[in-house]
């Protein structure tokens, strides 16, 4: 009887694990190319990307060539975030302030995000929507901070991908850029 039951238990469990082995790759042909946090595409090296193009009776409009589809855009240019629903409707649009470290321009998606951590400034921060790494392995995201010096710019010696919003975007850019929604940076 011993024999027939670990029979069992080993045809299960070859079963359970060809079972995952099996969804883990359906999973994998479906993900985005550059979920992992690196910009879909990228101007030629050297070449400088051209601005997107912007209505001047309105300069917090949604640019012109920001993407399609439920998206957060980021100017770098223009140090603004708007947030587009599915229907190309901006539901928020607002300044914030960069660190030191820009992303290249591109399409990006967000691979994490922290509730409330430390930024590498040493300031707390909450709300924090990572959507890129560097090649030396700094952060690129969205984060607000919430203890004092929060209005300071900062430290030109610490490189920091964190680009600061205020609380109340913050809570908005959270609600909104949840795992896997694509990250738009234009010029």
């Amino acid at each position: 009887m011993a024999g027939t039951s670990s029979g069992i238990v080993a045809g299960l469990t070859a079963a359970a694990v060809g079972a995952v082995g099996l969804l883990a790759y359906q999973a994998s042909a479906t993900v985005p190319p550059d979920l992992g946090g690196r910009p879909a595409s990228s101007p030629a090296p050297g070449a400088a990307a051209a601005k997107a193009p912007r209505d001047q009776h309105h300069p917090t409009a949604l640019p012109n060539s920001s993407g399609t589809g439920e998206r957060v855009v980021y100017s770098v240019d223009d140090d603004r975030v708007w947030l587009v629903d599915e229907r190309e409707r901006v539901e928020r649009t607002f300044p914030v302030r960069p660190g030191n470290i820009d992303p290249p321009v591109g399409a990006y998606w967000v691979t994490s995000r922290s509730k409330a951590v430390t930024g590498t400034d040493g300031l707390p921060i909450e709300h924090v929507v990572r959507f890129a790494t560097t090649k030396d392995g700094s952060a690129i995201g969205f984060s607000a901070a919430t203890g004092t010096g929060t209005g300071e710019p900062p430290d030109p010696l610490v490189r920091t991908g964190g680009i600061r919003e205020t609380r109340a975007d913050g809570n908005a850019m959270w609600m909104f850029a949840t795992i896997g929604v694509k990250v738009m940076v234009i010029r």
